[in-house]
């Protein structure tokens, strides 16, 4: 009996880090759904719920986290030596701040959502830009500006052409969605054939 649970907790253990694990290109969106065909089915149903196209998704993803499910910011130093706080609460796929995921949670009634889940975390992203095409009437379509808010939150974004740094990353976030934009034209039909079927 105890052999077997074990067994069955070495199993859970290794279907999670599989499916947790970071993708090997994530540079390209083809190479990226097919080794996680699931994360297809999420950005799509992301982009027919709240109108994000799966491009922008990935490349705030790309930006934020580079797919890794359990990033965080870098802790600050003290004399450059002494490993000191994180300058936020950051985390997740979608780097999302503590406070913002709340709200998310509570407007969108998602209560058991995470930010180390993908599925969470593209649908937070969909919300995310939902409110700022509302907020700030910002096109889901605008990768550059999108990222401005996302980065910035709704209230700063106004005070966005005074930092340099962040309009460097939205550039960067708009470059990458092209690409992304791109890749997925070749390979969509693929990816729409249905390779599993799991919704």
């Amino acid at each position: 009996m105890v052999y077997l649970k074990n067994k069955l907790i070495i199993f859970i253990f290794f279907l999670f880090t599989s499916c947790s694990s970071i993708p090997s290109n994530t540079s390209n969106s083809c190479s990226i759904f097919n080794e996680r065909y699931l994360w297809y089915k999420h950005t799509k149903k992301v982009e027919k719920k709240w109108g994000t196209p799966i491009y922008i998704q990935l490349a705030i993803i790309k930006m934020e986290s580079d797919f890794d499910w359990l990033a965080k910011p870098a802790r600050q130093k003290i004399f450059k030596v002494i490993p000191y706080k994180r300058p936020s609460s950051s985390f997740g796929y979608s780097q999302a701040v503590k406070g913002t995921w709340e709200q998310y949670k509570k407007e969108t009634g998602n209560k058991l959502a995470t930010r180390a889940r993908f599925k969470d975390s593209v649908d937070f992203i969909g919300w995310y830009t939902n409110k700022s095409e509302t907020i700030l009437k910002i096109s889901k379509k605008d990768a550059f500006k999108q990222y401005l808010a996302y980065h910035e939150g709704w209230g700063n974004f106004k005070h966005y052409k005074k930092n340099k740094k962040v309009i460097r990353l939205a550039k960067k976030v708009e470059k990458q969605a092209g690409l992304y934009r791109r890749q997925l034209s070749e390979c969509s039909k693929s990816l729409n054939k249905n390779k599993y079927i799991i919704f």
